[in-house]
């Protein structure tokens, strides 16, 4: 008897921190019917076939939460297998952009101080990137 496992393909995902001046991190909190749905990220999404991270991380970023970004600096990537789901989050730093950041796509947004960040309950892909933040 064969047992066929499917493979899942692992989703690639551009991740911005994003930092305004007063040293405060944008989160937002996803909605209760997507893949970990109530938790708090850093915003972004999927990079689309044939577009860079930084291409994909500021199309994302106006979709989202409407901010432009102008500039971003690599942070970290991680892989991370959730028993549903395979993500490859590319993580960058965004202190350069404009706009006022607003949830979109009905979600909630808001700025918190770094040292706050451990009060959010983030996805476990994104526990390494909080300790990074802590780091810098």
């Amino acid at each position: 008897m064969s047992v066929s496992i499917a493979k899942t393909k692992r989703v690639h995902v551009a991740v911005g921190v994003i930092m305004n001046t007063d040293n405060q991190i944008l989160l937002a909190k996803r909605l209760t019917h997507l893949h970990q749905g109530g938790k708090w990220e850093f915003p972004g999404g999927k990079v689309e076939q044939g577009e860079s991270v930084t291409q994909a991380l500021a199309r994302e970023l106006k979709e989202e939460v409407d901010l432009t970004i102008t500039d971003t600096s690599s942070l970290m990537s991680i892989s991370h297998d959730y028993p549903d789901k395979q993500v490859l989050l590319d993580i960058h730093w965004v202190t350069c952009f404009t706009g006022e950041a607003q949830g979109l796509e009905g979600q909630e947004v808001k700025w918190v101080a770094k040292s706050d960040l451990h009060d959010y309950d983030f996805p476990d892909a994104n526990k390494p990137i909080i300790e990074k933040i802590l780091m810098s």
